[in-house]
Order: structure tokens, then C-alpha cells, then sequence
């Protein structure tokens, strides 16, 4: 579990900040999504998901719903603008043929532990589309009451009837995108909430019974300053939700033409940008919260925190979880699924999407069957992400490789090696995703810094 220096926030210099501040993947997978090498097509994906029939390694579905009534300039999800509920009827319709081609070709399917919608704008579904999605979901997969069910609000869009309708359908926990609460960032990203709405919003999923109630912060947008973040965290700690995610803003106008729209010299960089963040950190753990993995915070008592410190934490498409699903299947355009060692991903763009449905067809946008080098990795990356240290069942190669990889970490004090492990010291836990591209097989083969975010 991270317990070293768990409650101590050391500073950064500039000089390190730049070592390690570098292009590489978050690893929600390894390897990473642009890593992969192919080689499933529709059938194939078809038959292995019959693998899952009769399992009793429990699921978890992912659902995505890609509409939102504006765009957010910052934005770096598959999303498509629309005011027009027809349209989602139609994708609606889409999502019945595909949940019933997927239904099918499990089989029997293992029960459900957990499901969750993200988008775009889960909420943006009218009261009508929420009820008929989740009962299509549950007529064709073993949901029941002990499902845990979350889902992605837009706090604009949010109304204390949409919330009591969401617990009635068994929806648990949600998460609000507040990313920042000072007016001139809303104002240079496109997103204009204000305080007193979040406040209420906050208030109104509390009395409509929700059980948990997340917040995401995004550090690194335009206009922000050390102080102004500041003031965010501290207006977030105030409404106090039970677990807050604070990602680092991604700048891809090449990947993301809307954020060209973006003045990149107000965006924060380098050493202004970490401040950010680290301060962040300080003020979260100041007030309580655990901090766990990369980027998230939760409450002592909160199931994430808990399963940090049982040491059970994992991490996948989803971000990071309790582990109660073995496997994820993925739903809808661009959707995600990680089933019995294969990765899959459905057509990102609608139009694809559309297509493939329409032609009967579960298509493969991309796809990578792990070999066993991946495997040890993968869980070697996905025990150091989520528990801050690496115990030697997991060096990939023995010690004198990992020692030959973490010697330049640990004379810059990044990680310390122990009896029997490695593990990552407080200021190590700043740059954990370099340490995981030190494990990479991949790397070497990169073709070009901008698939991937920055490291801090």
C-alpha cells in the first residue's frame, strides 16, 4: 500500500520537474491504447466474448454516451453536439441492436458488479431515454440490486427531479464535472457554472440519497493561477464530496481542432502548471482526504480509500476501481472492453459506429491480444500505479534488470529499493507514470511524443 511519507508533500524543483516532465501514456492499460498491434476482427471478437458464458468472474459494463448540448473547449472526449432528442433516440436504438449482438454472443453472462455511463453527457438523456436504456441494459445482462451503478452529470443539466429519477433507477454514485470554480477560467474554457449552482447541485444529489458523490478538477487550464486554484480546492473541500479526481489538462489541438479556440499563452506550463497540482495535493491531505494513486482523493472511509489501503486498488479504462468487475465490455462508440486478456475498441467516430451496427457487425476499431511479456508487465505497471511499490514477484527480468531501469530514480530519490521490493518515495509519487514507462516494452518503438499527455 502507498504508506511512505503518505502525509508529507515535498517540493519539486524546476531542474527534476523538466527531467521527468515528458510525453507518456497514463497507463489505464498496458499497453497502452496507440500500442497496440491488432489482429482481432469482428468474427473473432464475436466468438471470444463467448468465453464470458457461464463465468463467474464478475463484469463490469461501460456505457457511452457521446452527446452534449455544447461544447467545453478544454473537452478531450469523444463527444458530437446536438439539442436534438431524435438523435440520441437513434443512437438509443443502435445501443438496443448492439447490447443484443453482445447478449448474444456471451451467452450466459456473468453477473454484473458494476456499471457505469460517461460521455459526453450521460445526463443529458431525457427522463424517457434513462429508463429505456437501463431497462434494456437489464434485459439483457444479469444487473440486480447490488449492481454498483455511477454515472457523469454536467451540474448545468442537472435537476433535483433528473436526480431522484437516477436513484430510483439505481444509479449510487455521480460524478460532477466542476473542473474549476473561478468565473474567468469558466470563461476561457467555455464552461460557465457557478459556485452557488454547484452548491445546490451538491445538495440536491445529497437529498435525492446518493451514496457517493465525486467531483473532477482540471488542473492546467487557461487563466489559471496558484491562487485561484487554490481558492478551488478550497470551495471543493467545502462542499465535501467523497472522492475528487484532479486530472492535468491535455492541450491536443491536433487531435482536438475545438481547442485550437484555446489561448495557449494563458495556458500554466512547466513549473507553474505542477504548482497547481502539488498544491492541490497539500490541501487534500491537509483536510483528510487520502491520497490515491495518480491523482485521485477520497475520504478515509471511502471504498477506494479502503481498498488502497487493504492494498486491492486496481486500475482500467474506467480509471481507478475497487476491482469488483474481472472483466469490462465496453458500449457504444469508442467504447472500451477488456475481456480474458483481449483489448477492444468499438469504432470511435458515430458515423463508424452507426455503420457497423447497422450492418449487424460488433466492429473492431482496434484491438491486442496480451502475449505473456504483457501480461507481467501489465501487472507489474498495474501494482506500482495503484500501490506505490513493486515487490520482486513482479521485477519483469530480476533485479539486475530493474535495478539497471530504477538506478537514475533512485539517486534522484524518486524510489528507494527495500527487502524483497521497490518502493516509490513520497516525492516519487509525483512521477510514477515515469517509472511505469521504465517498464514499458514498448517505448522504444514510440513514434512521436504527442499520443500522449504529459507526465505532470
Amino acid at each position: 500500500m502507498l504508506s511512505e511519507g503518505r502525509r508529507t508533500v515535498p517540493q519539486v524543483g524546476p531542474v527534476l520537474l523538466s527531467r521527468y516532465d515528458v510525453a507518456i501514456p497514463r497507463y489505464t492499460s498496458y499497453p497502452a491504447v496507440p500500442d497496440w498491434t491488432g489482429g482481432i476482427d469482428a468474427a473473432a471478437w464475436r466468438e471470444h466474448l463467448h468465453s464470458l458464458d457461464g463465468s463467474a468472474a464478475p463484469l463490469a459494463l461501460y456505457v457511452h454516451l457521446p452527446f452534449c448540448a455544447s461544447r467545453c473547449l478544454y473537452c478531450g472526449c469523444n463527444a458530437t453536439v446536438t439539442k436534438r432528442a431524435e438523435v440520441v433516440d437513434r443512437y438509443l436504438n443502435r445501443l438496443e441492436r448492439e447490447i443484443a449482438m453482445l447478449a448474444q454472443a456471451i451467452g450466459r453472462g456473468p453477473r454484473v458488479a458494476e456499471m457505469h455511463w460517461g460521455g459526453g453527457t450521460p445526463n443529458f438523456l431525457d427522463a424517457n431515454q434513462l429508463t429505456r436504456l437501463v431497462a434494456m441494459l437489464r434485459a439483457a445482462f444479469a444487473i440486480d440490486a447490488d449492481t454498483e451503478c455511477s454515472i457523469e452529470a454536467d451540474p448545468r443539466l442537472v435537476s433535483p427531479g433528473q436526480l431522484r429519477q437516477l436513484r430510483d433507477l439505481d444509479f449510487s454514485r455521480i460524478s460532477f464535472g466542476v473542473q474549476d470554480f473561478d468565473a474567468d477560467v469558466q470563461e476561457a474554457i467555455g464552461r460557465i457554472q457557478p459556485a452557488a449552482m454547484i452548491a445546490d447541485v451538491v445538495t440536491e444529489a445529497r437529498a435525492a440519497g446518493f451514496e457517493g458523490i465525486n467531483f473532477d478538477l482540471i488542473y492546467g487550464l487557461p487563466r489559471q493561477t496558484a491562487e485561484g486554484f487554490e481558492r478551488t480546492v478550497a470551495e471543493t473541500l467545502a462542499l465535501s464530496p467523497d472522492r475528487v479526481a484532479c486530472f492535468g489538462y491535455a492541450h491536443v489541438p491536433w487531435m482536438r481542432p475545438h481547442q485550437k479556440r484555446i489561448d495557449a499563452a494563458e495556458l500554466p506550463v512547466s513549473h507553474a502548471r505542477f504548482t497547481l497540482f502539488r498544491r492541490a495535493v497539500e490541501q487534500f491531505m491537509a483536510a483528510g482526504y487520502e491520497w490515491i494513486g495518480l491523482d485521485h482523493f477520497a475520504k478515509p472511509d471511502d471504498p477506494l480509500a479502503r481498498a488502497a489501503e487493504a492494498g486491492t486498488l486496481h486500475r482500467n479504462f474506467m480509471g481507478y476501481t475497487t476491482r469488483v468487475g474481472e472483466h469490462l465490455l465496453g458500449i457504444g462508440t469508442s467504447a472500451i472492453s477488456e475481456v480474458n486478456g483481449w483489448y477492444v475498441q468499438n469504432p470511435p467516430e458515430l458515423g463508424d459506429w452507426q455503420r457497423a451496427v447497422d450492418a449487424g457487425e460488433l466492429m473492431v476499431a482496434r484491438g491486442h491480444i496480451l502475449n505473456e511479456d504483457d501480461v507481467l508487465r501489465g501487472a507489474a505497471i498495474t501494482h506500482l500505479m495503484c500501490n506505490g511499490e513493486l515487490p520482486d514477484t513482479l521485477w519483469v527480468g530480476g533485479e539486475a534488470d530493474l535495478r539497471a531501469r530504477f538506478e537514475g530514480f533512485a539517486t534522484d530519490g524518486l524510489v528507494t529499493f527495500q527487502e524483497q521490493r521497490v518502493r516509490v518515495t513520497a516525492l516519487g509519487r509525483f512521477f510514477v507514470r515515469n517509472l511505469c514507462a521504465a517498464l514499458d516494452a514498448y517505448r522504444s518503438s514510440a513514434d512521436g511524443p504527442s499520443r500522449f499527455s504529459r507526465a505532470v
